[in-house]
């Protein structure tokens, strides 16, 4: 609910405060005094685009302050927005525009600087304003449907659909993913296989890479070996070679060995090793010569194998021992995509499931918004004939949509249309309805949902104009109606019918001070009411019978 708003040099206001209370708030004064000028200041303050002609003549800034009672639940839209942004969240809110005489604007929020979109989010929740100004609300057709199921009340059902509808596009995106995956896979599959068949036949081993390397650099040394070999074997074997001359020794010592007191024995027994490992070795020399004769043909088929492991590693982006792990992970991707068959028919069975499951939610939360729509579409019928709107035909439209337009809302696009002409089709709210007559469909509209929607403050601009008499007393007794369901509503009026339904009523008039002209809003008395509303009724002089006809308007309001 509005509090307070101040505003600060705009147009003809120079300094001005005024404290709002709720239920019908009613605003009158001649033409020309400046009750427009109120509704721009409180549209500056919620968002509305800055003009420099909104500032007072001579002055650099003009400022407008409105202080809004959210309330202690926590349960305002405002709320949400505020813990978006990381705002301070207070029962509170102080929104504050200043706008410069050359068009530059700041916002705040509760003292934090903002942009102006976040203004114009947050001032949305707060007020919404019918008449002069780009209305929203009621005739943005994306709050229809919301509108019409909290006046079924419908969010059980609502929630129902909301869930199916999540747990529906949970397994269709597990679906199309899998799919997906699938689809990939088998892009590659012929390539898979014929890599994997040309790994399986080439077989590589861990490390092999590098014992033919090994063997390969043996081969291609193999004579240079064989005669090194020779050269040694013959060094140690031959006729003069270390085998006989240490057999030698040992016959010479081990004769004498008994004559030296035990002191030759460890020498013998050295001599003795040393024979033995010169044997050995003498064997392996000449048993790696004949290895190297019989692979003397093998140096060929060495590198030929040694060549392909490399020129695979190399087609594959990878070392030679890498080409095992990669069989395998190959290998691994042809299993999935035989298995994928399997998990695809299995999650498409689940999503055909789940689609049923919302489908069935949705098309029960659409009979029911259909049968609410007609209800509405009377209720609405029988405030209209009273606001001189008898000709008129309001329509709910409930159109079932294609799969493309499903949502976790339903299947529903919901509109408020009507028909301001027999015999003619019914069109949106704003493009058919003239000004008075989009006026006086609002508050019908408002009326019927009056326990509906969460903007906790209404203000209609003139909605009377073009009707007096019984049309006018109609007008302010459903703008008071309105006021007692927890709303506060203003309104800027010409009608004394209506402003004698007010239960709060101010005057706005213009004064001259020091060859200035300002305006001024004062709050009425219950005296001063009586003399502005037979004003409203006898024009420039009143007359008794004038303050006769507010008195007893005045006494009927209740």
């Amino acid at each position: 609910m509005l509090v307070t708003l101040s505003i600060r040099d705009v147009v003809l206001i120079e300094r001005l405060t005024l404290a709002f209370q709720s239920g019908l708030c009613v605003l009158t004064g001649e033409t020309g005094a400046g009750k427009s000028i109120l509704l721009d200041a409180l549209g500056l303050a919620l968002g509305a685009r800055g003009d420099s002609s909104l500032v007072r003549h001579g002055c650099e800034q003009a400022s407008v302050t409105a202080e809004f009672d959210l309330g202690k639940r926590g349960d305002h839209p405002a709320f949400a927005i505020l813990r978006e942004q990381e705002l301070e969240v207070e029962d509170t809110l102080v929104i504050r525009r200043t706008l410069t005489n050359d068009g530059r604007s700041r916002c705040f929020v509760n003292d934090q600087p903002v942009g102006v979109t976040l203004l114009r989010r947050l001032g949305e929740t707060l007020v919404e304003v019918h008449g002069q100004f780009d209305t929203h609300g009621l005739l943005d057709p994306r709050t229809h449907r919301d509108l019409l199921d909290d006046y079924a009340q419908l969010s059980v059902q609502g929630q129902k659909v909301a869930a199916s509808w999540r747990a529906w596009r949970q397994v269709e995106q597990a679906r199309l993913t899998a799919a997906d995956d699938a689809n990939r896979a088998r892009a590659e599959e012929d390539y898979l296989r014929h890599a994997v068949e040309e790994l399986d036949q080439l077989s590589p081993e861990e490390g092999e890479e590098k014992a033919l390397a090994e063997q390969r650099i043996v081969l291609q040394h193999r004579e240079k070996l064989i005669e090194s070999l020779t050269q040694a074997s013959t060094e140690l074997s031959g006729e003069r070679g270390a085998e006989r001359a240490l057999a030698s020794a040992l016959r010479t010592l081990s004769r004498i060995a008994d004559k030296a007191g035990g002191k030759l024995d460890p020498i013998i027994s050295v001599l003795d090793q040393a024979a033995s490992e010169v044997g050995e070795a003498s064997r392996a020399i000449q048993g790696f010569a004949a290895d190297m004769d019989s692979d003397g043909g093998n140096l060929d088929k060495i590198e030929e194998r040694l060549f392909a492991l490399r020129a695979a590693a190399r087609k594959h982006g990878t070392d030679v021992d890498g080409l095992v792990t990669l069989r395998a992970s190959m290998a691994a991707k042809l299993n999935l995509i035989e298995d994928q068959g399997d998990l695809l028919s299995k999650l498409a069975a689940q999503a055909e499931t789940a689609k049923a499951t919302y489908l069935e939610a949705a098309k029960a939360l659409s009979a029911a918004r259909a049968k609410a729509a007609g209800k509405l579409d009377q209720a609405v019928a029988a405030e209209l004939k009273p606001l001189r709107l008898e000709k008129a035909r309001f329509a709910t439209k409930v159109e079932q949509l294609g799969e493309e337009g499903w949502s976790a809302a339903g299947i529903d696009d919901i509109a408020f249309q009507v028909a301001t002409n027999p015999g003619t089709p019914p069109g949106p709210l704003a493009k058919i309805a003239s000004g008075g007559e989009l006026a006086r469909f609002m508050l019908a509209l408002k009326v019927v949902l009056a326990q509906v929607g969460t903007v906790p403050t209404l203000v209609f601009d003139e909605v009377d104009t073009g009707v007096g008499g019984a049309v006018a007393d109609a007008i302010g007794e459903r703008l008071a109606r309105l006021g007692q369901h927890d709303l506060q509503v203003l309104v800027v009026t010409h009608s004394p019918q209506v402003a004698a339904r007010g239960a709060h009523h101010w005057n706005v008039r213009k004064k001259v001070s020091a060859g200035r002209t300002a305006t001024e809003v004062v709050a009425l008395s219950v005296e001063e009411r009586l003399e502005e509303v037979a004003r409203m009724l006898s024009g420039a002089e009143i007359t008794q019978a004038a303050r006769a006809a507010a008195e007893s308007l005045l006494a009927g309001r209740g």
